[in-house]
């Protein structure tokens, strides 16, 4: 059965992008776009000659190329974060179905809380006691349901693209990154055992609401009500103790975002120095996770806590 013409375009954009990453494009070679300033370089270049990025290997580099494969060439760190949380909430899914305890609609509300410790969801005593502190960032990627990453995941895809478009890439990847742990840090001072996205998205609504406090017009103000509104909303439920929402994390990311939206200039990077500044806090957030992960798998098979060894 043949496609419809829109998915055969799908389809063969997407093999094209997937050649070209994986380096099977049999193209004639031709100049290129530096992916950090636009600027066209020659065939054989691997550094631009106008900011002087690496065009084998960048962060910007090998986002572009990333997000190429799903057909979004705007947002490829949200992507990338979209593709993540749904990775690691598979590997969730497979541990609880392990563990039975996947049965009926349980999967909706929760997964298997060993799991989620094993996968590095933020504990107090883990942190303080045993200093784990890559908890604060493998947590961020971890949800307690299909419900949960769910909501999470349509919030992302909503606020995401329009801050990575504004901040640029590098940037909002740092405002994700460390919003989210801080986050985490303010609810393990709490007490709480706690995992999800929500923190470093409330990060994200706290930026974008210092972005419209630094500009005027009624567009701003209807939207910084709004945002306001949802906020308080958002408190609220989570103060009368519904869906166990943290309002700690919340909180704190909140808090972070709104501070690093003021300090923020709202724009993308425009010059050498503010594209290496963006560079360097792009690669501090991708060394954070990496490390993070890398610390999960080695810890995967710790004792629980309380079960000695």
């Amino acid at each position: 059965m043949a496609l419809p013409y829109k998915w055969q375009w799908r389809v063969d954009r997407w093999r094209n992008a997937a050649r070209g990453f994986f380096g099977g494009d049999e193209q004639q070679p031709r100049p290129k776009i530096c992916p950090s300033c636009g600027a066209l370089v020659g065939i054989s270049a691997t550094r631009c000659h106008e900011c002087g990025a690496n065009l084998r290997f960048s962060l910007v580099a090998l986002s572009k190329k990333f997000s190429a494969v799903f057909g979004e060439y705007e947002s490829p760190v949200t992507s990338a974060l979209l593709v993540a949380n749904i990775l690691m909430f598979g590997v969730s899914l497979v541990l609880t179905m392990q563990a039975g305890e996947a049965g009926g609609l349980h999967i909706l509300t929760g997964v298997s809380g060993e799991a989620s410790y094993r996968q590095g969801a933020s504990f107090p005593y883990a942190i303080f006691v045993q200093h784990q502190w890559w908890r604060l960032v493998t947590a961020m990627f971890l949800h307690g349901g299909l419900i949960h990453i769910g909501l999470n995941m349509m919030s992302l895809m909503q606020i995401g693209p329009a801050l990575e478009e504004l901040y640029g890439s590098a940037r909002y990847f740092f405002l994700y990154i460390f919003t989210g742990a801080f986050g985490f840090l303010v609810s393990a001072f709490t007490g709480h055992f706690s995992l999800g996205a929500s923190g470093a998205l409330l990060g994200l609504v706290g930026a974008m609401l210092a972005v419209t406090s630094k500009r005027g017009g009624s567009f701003m103000r209807d939207l910084r009500s709004r945002l306001i509104t949802s906020v308080v909303i958002l408190f609220a439920i989570g103060f009368m103790g519904a869906f166990r929402i943290d309002n700690a994390a919340h909180l704190g990311g909140f808090a972070a975002g709104f501070v690093i939206g003021k300090i923020y200039v709202d724009r993308e990077p425009m010059n050498a120095r503010e594209r290496q500044t963006a560079s360097i806090l792009g690669w501090l957030a991708g060394a954070a996770v990496l490390a993070s992960f890398v610390f999960m798998i080695l810890h995967f098979s710790d004792p629980l806590p309380g079960q000695g060894g």
